[in-house]
Parts: C-alpha cells; structure tokens; sequence
C-alpha cells in the first residue's frame, strides 16, 4: 500500500542527530506547529533584565534562547545539567561574557547567597528554597514550566504509561511551593495550547529528543499505533494534543 510505503519512508528520516535544545528541524520547516499563548516568556524576561545588575538562566540547554537576549547584565551566569549539553552552552555563550556551570542537583547550585537580582528559568527544575537563597531582597524570580498534563494524549494514543511523577505540577502547586518560601506571586499564568504534527516523523522524532515523555519509547514498540496514528495524518492532514504551560513572577520579599 501506499500509506505503508510513506509510512516507512517518514521513519527512514527521523534519525538525525539531537543537538543541544534545538528543535528546528521539525519546527522551522513547519512539520510541528503550536498554537501561540497569552503572554511571552522572552519578552517578559528581555524587559527584567533591561533593570537587573546580576542574573542567572537555570538549565540553559545548549544557550540557544539565552544568547538570543543579548546584551546582558555586568554580571551573568547559566547553569546546565545535562551532560551533553554543557560543552554546547560553554561555547555558544562564554564569548558573550556568560559564566556556564555544570551542575548534578537543583538544590546545591554554586553560587554564593544573594548573588542574583534575577532569576530565570524556562523549562527547568528548581528548588524554591535554593533559589530564595541565591536571589537578593526584593530580587525576581521568572519561570515558565511545562505542566504535568503535557501532551498526555499521546501517551494515551500510544497505549504508553503516563509519568505519576509529573502529573501534580500545574500553576496551583507551584504558586503554593513559592510562597510558602517566602515569595510574593505578581503574576501567575496558565494555557493548554494544541500543538500540531504534520507527519510522523515529526512525532517520532519528537518522542525521541524528549525521553521523559514515553520513558521505554522505541519505534519498535509503538510501532503499531504510530501506523495509527500516521494513518490519521493522513486523512485528517495534521495530528493535535495538549501542552500544558504556565509562567510565574515571584519576588523574594
């Protein structure tokens, strides 16, 4: 058949290499889209450095979006704890005067107390406690998580199991872990925009760079509802689930 030739031609092509934490090659050719959301994660953080002295971005990936905020602050670090990625961030941003450190767990990071008047943190653990401590009196604290309810549709679709140990963390809990630490909430947002996949390598190749999301993930074990899924690709043109976001602003009082 012809579905079972594209089928295979579309899982020939998904092999090419994960670098740093860069998704162009789904995204830029618009094979992945996601529907856009009620406020701006880089705006918001562009406009709070444009007033800070110091600043750290927790879990830099390979310094893709941090280097695209330049100019920086006098003083700035990253922090990146995925191996791999660390050598990538080290070379992308040490140029742009960025102090990059690799660190093993969210709650010992190198830093001295108080050496921070801006936090961000975009798609990373933290422990509340570690950054109240890091950050200065009246510092800011910028975040943007993925919630635990990302995308479970296709896990459900997949017949694959759905991480337990995520599916608490939405806004409510957060705000809650913040200000029982001490911080003031000045904004606090939540969304659950669709994200769209065009074709099936584009999903496979997705589930691959993000491991957490299916944990045993193999082509070859999922093999028979991916063709189901492909399939509908194919009649319906696009394939959609839920993300799960939400943005918090938080001040240490």
């Amino acid at each position: 058949m012809k579905s079972d030739e594209n089928f295979k031609k579309w899982v020939e092509q998904v092999n090419k290499p994960f670098i740093g934490w860069d998704f162009s090659f789904i995204t830029e050719t618009g094979r992945v889209k996601s529907e856009p959301i009620h406020w701006s994660y880089g705006s918001t953080a562009l406009q709070l450095m444009k007033e800070s002295s110091s600043m750290l971005d927790m879990g830099t990936g390979g310094g893709e979006f941090l280097s695209k905020l330049y100019p920086f602050p006098p003083h700035i670090c990253a922090t990146e704890g995925y191996k791999p990625n660390f050598p990538i961030a080290k070379k992308r941003l040490e140029p742009l005067g960025v102090s990059v450190f690799s660190i093993d767990e969210d709650n010992k990071l190198p830093f001295e107390c108080e050496e921070f008047d801006l936090v961000l943190n975009q798609h990373e653990a933290y422990d509340p406690k570690e950054v109240s401590r890091i950050l200065k009196t009246d510092g800011l604290f910028l975040t943007q998580q993925v919630g635990g309810k990302d995308c479970v549709e296709i896990n459900h679709d997949l017949d694959a199991s759905v991480p337990n140990d995520f599916l608490h963390w939405s806004l409510d809990y957060a705000v809650n872990e913040l200000m029982n630490e001490g911080f003031i909430i000045l904004k606090a947002e939540e969304a659950f925009p669709f994200q769209r996949f065009y074709d099936i390598g584009a999903l496979i190749y997705y589930l691959k760079a993000i491991p957490w999301q299916i944990t045993d993930f193999s082509f070859e074990t999922y093999e028979e509802n991916l063709y189901k899924i492909h399939r509908a690709i194919e009649e319906k043109g696009h394939y959609d689930v839920k993300q799960h976001r939400f943005m918090i602003l938080a001040g240490k009082r």
